[in-house]
C-alpha cells in the first residue's frame, strides 16, 4: 500500500460518504446526510493538489449538490460499469490506477477496489469487500471514513500540520 503517489481519490457515495441509509420522501425527493468532516478533508487534499471524482450507481440531486459544494469536477451517477468510467477518467487525466486511491462498501466496489493502486472500505462494509481492500477504516459509512483515509494519503505525501497551517491562513473560505 503505498499512499505517497496518489493523484486521485474516487468515492463511492451510499454507504462511504453516507450511512446508506436511503430516505425518501412523500415527493419522491431522495435525502442523503453527509458528514462535514469527511468534507474538511476533501478540501484539505484538494488543496494539496489531489482530484476527486465520485463514481456512483444511482442517481441523485443532493450528490451533485455536495460534490459541488465540494468542487469535486468528476461526478459520474447512475453507473452500471465503474470500471469503465475509472478507465476512461484516468485516460483523461493522464494519471496511472497506482496512482488512484477508491474507497467503496459493496460487491459492485469490487471491480475498482482489485485494480487501483490503493483501496479503502468502511468497518461496515460487506466481508468480500473489506478483505479485498487495501485498508479496511475503523469508522462505518458516512461517519468520517473518507476523512480518515485522505488524512492517511496526506500524512505519507506532506507535512501534514504543516499542510493544516497553510491550509488555515489562506485567504479562501474553508470548505466543510
Amino acid at each position: 500500500m503505498n499512499n505517497a503517489n496518489i493523484k486521485l481519490v474516487v468515492l463511492d457515495v451510499d454507504g462511504v460518504m453516507t450511512d446508506g441509509k436511503l430516505l425518501i420522501g412523500s415527493d419522491g425527493n431522495e435525502y442523503k446526510s453527509f458528514n462535514v468532516k469527511d468534507g474538511m478533508g476533501i478540501s484539505l487534499a484538494r488543496y494539496h493538489g489531489i482530484q476527486f471524482a465520485i463514481i456512483t450507481g444511482r442517481q441523485s440531486k443532493s450528490v451533485a449538490i455536495r460534490a459541488r459544494e465540494l468542487n469535486i469536477d468528476h461526478v459520474y451517477q447512475n453507473i452500471s460499469s465503474k470500471a469503465e468510467v475509472l478507465y476512461e477518467l484516468i485516460s483523461i487525466l493522464n494519471i496511472s490506477l497506482n496512482e488512484v486511491c477508491y474507497i467503496g462498501d459493496d460487491i459492485n466496489d469490487l471491480p475498482l477496489i482489485n485494480i487501483v493502486g490503493l483501496s479503502f472500505a468502511p468497518n461496515d462494509a460487506v466481508e468480500l469487500v473489506k478483505d479485498a481492500a487495501h485498508h479496511v477504516i475503523g469508522k462505518n459509512g458516512g461517519q468520517g471514513v473518507v476523512r480518515e483515509a485522505v488524512d492517511l494519503i496526506l500524512t505519507k505525501q506532506t507535512d501534514y500540520k504543516q499542510l493544516v497551517l497553510e491550509y488555515l491562513n489562506k485567504k479562501e473560505k474553508v470548505l466543510q
